[in-house]
């Protein structure tokens, strides 16, 4: 808008007026030319926040306050139905881990029982088969041993019929020690009721008293398990 007004001489001078509601009056582009970012003020307060986060600081509680005083009731139901998702989810992750840890031990028990379980059926087995091998075993020793003494007197034909025997005898000997059934040691040892059966005593001064001096028939174990207790000769004092 604009008006003439004359001078002191007449002439005509354009006064124009300025419009404060156009987009592009000056009165509004001076104050926002003006708002200016202060770096040295920004980076303090950045460094406030962070502070205040290391400190303990809850960024959601924080933000869900600024919604308070700004945005109003749906931003803060927004908020609040994001924390509650959260709180959901993190006790469903610490549920299902907690049944993964008990799944596991449950696991490993029953892994260790059936491990035991077939280690004791093993061990039963073999020992039931053992006992009524042993008694094979002891015939075969006991014809080595009665005809070792008329062995030089019979022929080359029963002597090796002999040696046939005495391999047989060594050939189920090296099956049940395969098995892990171990002969007990008698001779010698002192006298343990837990792996001898004492049948007869004998004075022996030469020896310390309840020390098994003759094996009348072996017996046998295997690992900790007795399959059958060696029949011995037990010294006393005289």
């Amino acid at each position: 808008m604009a008006a003439d007004k004359k001078d002191k001489r007449g002439s005509r001078i354009p006064i124009r007026f300025f419009d404060s509601d156009r987009p592009d009056s000056s009165a509004d582009s001076e104050p926002a030319e003006m708002e200016r970012l202060d770096p040295d003020n920004d980076i303090i307060d950045l460094t406030s926040e962070f502070e205040a986060i290391e400190a303990g600081a809850d960024p959601l509680k924080e933000i869900e306050s600024d919604a308070e005083d700004s945005a109003g009731g749906p931003a803060i139901a927004e908020l609040v139905a994001t924390r509650s998702e959260l709180k959901r989810i993190e006790a469903e992750n610490a549920e299902l881990k907690d049944r993964l840890a008990r799944r596991q031990a449950d696991f490993e028990n029953y892994r260790k029982r059936v491990e035991r379980e077939r280690a004791e059926t093993y061990n039963r087995v073999v020992a039931d088969v053992a006992l009524k091998l042993v008694g094979v075993l002891d015939n075969l020793k006991r014809a080595l041993d009665a005809e070792a003494s008329v062995e030089a007197a019979e022929s080359d034909e029963f002597r090796h019929f002999l040696s046939g025997v005495d391999l047989i005898y060594k050939q189920l000997s090296g099956v049940l020690d395969a098995f892990g059934v171990q002969p007990i040691v008698a001779v010698g040892e002192p006298f343990n009721p837990h792996l001898h059966e004492a049948v007869a005593t004998e004075v022996a001064n030469d020896v310390e008293p309840d020390t098994v001096i003759q094996e009348i028939r072996t017996g046998y174990r295997l690992a900790d398990k007795l399959i059958r207790p060696a029949l011995v000769k037990v010294s006393v004092r005289g």
